[in-house]
């Protein structure tokens, strides 16, 4: 049996090793949190993209929800999954990964479509809590948003809707009227600003941030080319990315930068760094 002393010792010898596996990645640059999107790393799993982020030196994640759910299951057997206890029980493994990386969980993404019963949503939004974190990014529809908002209330989260360059169709987040229509009366409803996405469809980025900052959670940095143009590496598309970094250097905004990475490139992990070192240097 150990004595006091002996114990003393012991916990003396061990804590410097725990405080280091435990140190949190420090990944604020002028005062601009960068991270990414854990969807750039689609193609491992997901203590591979932990891993990747961690290599890269990235503190802070919107984690996708490809990385927790299943893969394989039939529409009815994903909806008794997330019926299930399993998606708060690995929501909670998830934070407890994160943690140990010493990446913050700054969101969950989970997007919600029609066809998600309310049993659903609200379980997606316990998976979010269960993560340590209010903030749930979702592809959905402007249609969905007062019932988002109402089972947001009822949960305690906040949904930030994720636009596309889909701006033929009035029903998808692209353009400021679908942001604003869902916006109208909804509290808990929020943004997810892609401002490659937002360029895309021909609309600025940069003015609508200093705009709307108050009701934006997070900003998701790709590159792409104006009139639905393709995604492409940082630096040679119109979307502006200095500019937009520069915006939230100066106005102080707290609004995590994460990067997702899309365009076609070579290893994902050089690719994600190269983007971190882009805005790194914009940051400078």
């Amino acid at each position: 049996m150990l004595s006091r002393r002996d114990f003393g010792k012991l916990a003396l010898a061990t804590a410097p090793l725990s405080r280091a596996a435990f140190a949190k990645i420090d990944s604020t640059f002028h005062g601009v949190k960068i991270g990414a999107q854990s969807y750039s790393f689609r193609d491992r799993s997901l203590d591979e993209a932990i891993k990747a982020m961690k290599e890269i030196g990235l503190g802070y994640t919107e984690l996708y929800q490809g990385h927790i759910e299943p893969k394989g299951l039939s529409p009815d057997d994903m909806k008794k999954w997330r019926a299930s206890d399993e998606p708060v029980k690995l929501g909670r493994e998830a934070k407890s990964k994160f943690d140990d990386a010493g990446i913050q969980i700054y969101a969950f993404n989970y997007s919600f479509r029609k066809n998600h019963s309310d049993e659903e949503v609200l379980r997606g939004m316990e998976m979010a809590k269960a993560m340590g974190t209010k903030y749930i990014t979702a592809s959905s529809t402007v249609d969905q948003a007062k019932r988002l908002n109402d089972l947001a209330k009822k949960a305690g989260v906040y949904v930030a809707m994720h636009n596309h360059d889909k701006s033929d169709d009035p029903n998808e987040y692209a353009t400021p009227e679908s942001f604003a229509k869902a916006l109208e009366g909804n509290d808990r409803i929020l943004m997810n600003l892609d401002i490659g996405h937002f360029t895309a469809a021909n609309y600025d980025a940069v003015q609508y941030l200093q705009e709307h900052h108050k009701r934006i959670v997070t900003l998701h940095i790709k590159d792409r080319k104006k009139n639905h143009g393709p995604n492409v590496p940082f630096g040679q598309g119109d979307t502006p990315i200095k500019e937009v970094l520069t915006v939230l250097k100066t106005k102080k905004y707290a609004i995590p930068a994460m990067i997702e990475y899309e365009y076609k490139g070579a290893d994902t992990v050089a690719e994600v760094r190269k983007c971190f070192e882009y805005m790194k240097e914009a940051l400078a």
